[in-house]
């Protein structure tokens, strides 16, 4: 299982509109998250800097980015630009974060 943690950011008047589409996510969306091998996935805010976390395990990289080829993945970005940043493609800003410790 790969462990993977990442960051983007929320629009600070938008994070209570941010909280409540994810409560709870589409199903449409969730069902294709655990069909891609997604498991344990948690995202975290920081108000003090806007800063989403997010941490998921992954079966595998490749079945993570093929997500992002999903009709319903390309809606839900759609969905949520107004709400954080985001590329020209509607997907959030995203940055993986490098993992410097764990404990099993």
């Amino acid at each position: 299982m790969i462990r993977k943690a990442f960051k983007m950011k929320a629009y600070p008047e938008q994070i209570e509109e941010y909280i409540k589409r994810h409560n709870p996510i589409w199903t449409e969306l969730e069902v294709v998250l655990k069909n891609h091998g997604v498991h344990n996935y948690s995202i975290f805010f920081d108000s003090e800097t806007n800063i989403l976390f997010g941490y998921a395990e992954l079966e595998s990289e490749e079945k993570w980015k093929s997500i992002a080829e999903t009709e319903i993945c390309k809606k839900w970005w759609t969905h949520m630009a107004p709400l954080m940043e985001t590329n020209s493609d509607s997907s959030p800003v995203s940055k993986d974060l490098k993992e410097v410790f764990h404990m099993p």
